[in-house]
């Protein structure tokens, strides 16, 4: 079966050693190393990666430099001496360099790879959104996001506050207003690095506390700039990505009647429910 050719990341700069498993340098092995493609069969921000190198008389003495984007690398057991599957967690988005050595430091293959920006699709009785997150500017808050997605726990939850010509905010309760638990430790606050709460924009709800944000979120439906970090001024609330298709989904969802139910306001009358977070890219 042909692979297709796609990108590859580490997060050490620092080589790391092959499998033991492969060919041993040495001996009487008479034949180079040759690298002939790096197939990446999953490729995403923040997610394990599952990377195969390809070629011939692939050995435990290769090394690997990839400029610093990925964490914990492991290696398969099933890798051979023609195919070696390499596994990491991505820790970077954009092009990277990716060097394979030979045991002498000899460099036998090099490309430029590629880790697209992290989207999400939210799924919700209303309907469904995309939603690009931007992790080279708020990579604490997207890695708090994911984590979340990642291990379903957006799953039935709520859009519990909409308020018209301002914000659809969810994430934290269940039918009921039922607060949902398993929240993972609260975050430092992102709000500070240059992207504004414009329509469309996706952002940390929180407390008075500036670090006080979980996993509940808001998705902007005007331009709210007063919610922006101003030096001396304003803490802000921080974006960390934006809605780049069904911008329709958090506009319906606005438009909902709400109530006041103990003591808290601007609840849907009819609950809106998110179904299912799930990273798609």
């Amino acid at each position: 079966m042909p692979t297709r050719f796609l990108s590859l990341s580490f997060k050490s700069v620092a080589a790391f050693v092959v499998l033991t498993q492969l060919l041993a340098c040495g001996g009487g092995n008479e034949f180079a190393p040759v690298v002939t493609g790096v197939s990446a069969l999953i490729l995403q921000y923040n997610r394990k990666a599952v990377i195969n190198i390809g070629g011939n008389y692939l050995r435990n003495s290769m090394t690997v430099d990839t400029g610093g984007a990925c964490t914990n690398p492991s290696f398969a057991a099933s890798s051979s001496t023609s195919l070696v599957e390499l596994n990491c967690t991505v820790v970077k988005v954009g092009a990277m360099p990716l060097t394979v050595k030979d045991g002498s430091g000899q460099v036998i293959y090099q490309t430029t790879l590629l880790v697209p920006q992290p989207r999400v699709s939210i799924a919700t009785t209303s309907g469904t959104m995309v939603v690009e997150l931007d992790p080279a500017v708020a990579p604490i808050t997207v890695d708090n996001f994911l984590g979340y997605v990642n291990r379903g726990f957006y799953s039935n939850t709520l859009f519990h506050r909409v308020i018209k010509g301002f914000m659809v905010q969810g994430g934290g309760y269940t039918t009921g207003l039922v607060k949902k638990t398993g929240q993972l430790a609260p975050i430092t606050l992102e709000s500070d690095k240059g992207l504004s709460n414009l329509r469309g924009t996706i952002a940390m709800a929180r407390t008075d506390d500036p670090n006080s944000a979980t996993s509940e979120f808001f998705i902007n439906v005007v331009d709210n700039l007063f919610l922006d970090y101003k030096k001396d001024v304003n803490l802000g609330y921080a974006v960390f990505g934006k809605v780049v298709q069904g911008l329709e989904v958090p506009d319906a969802i606005v438009l909902q009647p709400t109530q006041s139910i103990s003591g808290m306001n601007d609840v849907p009358v009819t609950d809106v429910t998110i179904t299912s977070i799930r990273q798609t890219q």
